[in-house]
């Protein structure tokens, strides 16, 4: 401690002025006195009892160099306003519009077409028929089968009929194919046929079978003049 006063005197000789030698001294017993505070728990209570006599206290410092002078603001170009170049409108000629119509081909929707049905079976050709034949001694007309009317008449001619002979060997559906002249004639020879001609019947692969015949008659009178 006793050093550092020493040592303050010393610098205070070499011409110091009083006020700074003051505030030397002062802050040499400001450390003097946070020592022993730091020391004795009480740096708090110094350090407030000192600060307050220091900030009335007016240290002179030296004075800073002058400062150097601003440089010269830089000297502002006038830049002329822009003016924009006049618009120049071209005319063109607008190209032709030119309208192709093309013309889409119409597809015709698909026909259907069905599948062809299959064909029929081609026909078993059958084996011909055993002719019928006729049965007993009724298959045939004479005079004794005249009308009276057409024998007083002497209506004679030949009638010419188609029947069919059924599978039990009978005649039926009788009907006049050539006329004799004769109405009377006619109908009789049908109704001869059907009523008395017997047959044994056609047959095919040893089966009765129906059969068509055709047969003339002939109507004719002995002692017609």
């Amino acid at each position: 401690m006793f050093g550092s006063n020493a040592a303050l005197m010393a610098y205070a000789d070499q011409g110091m002025s009083k006020n700074r030698m003051v505030a030397l001294g002062l802050v040499g017993l400001l450390h003097v006195g946070l020592g022993y505070a730091f020391i004795t728990g009480l740096a708090l209570k110094a350090v407030k009892a000192i600060v307050q006599p220091l900030e009335t206290v007016n240290v002179k410092e030296e004075a800073p160099p002058p400062d150097e002078p601003p440089p010269p603001p830089p000297e502002e170009i006038e830049i002329p306003p822009f003016v924009p170049p006049p618009e120049v409108s071209v005319a063109q000629e607008s190209a032709p519009t030119i309208t192709v119509q093309q013309q889409v081909p119409q597809v015709a929707p698909p026909v259907f077409t069905p599948p062809a049905p299959p064909a029929p079976p081609a026909p078993v050709a059958l084996a011909a028929p055993t002719p019928s034949t006729p049965k007993g001694r009724g298959n045939s007309i004479s005079e004794d089968d005249y009308p009276d009317a057409s024998r007083r008449a002497e209506e004679q001619g030949v009638t010419r009929v188609s029947y069919t002979v059924t599978a039990d060997g009978r005649a039926s559906a009788c009907r006049v194919t050539a006329t004799s002249g004769s109405a009377r004639l006619d109908d009789a020879t049908c109704k001869i046929i059907e009523r008395r001609f017997r047959f044994n019947p056609a047959t095919r692969e040893g089966k009765p079978v129906e059969e068509t015949k055709s047969q003339p008659v002939r109507w004719q009178l002995k002692d017609a003049r």
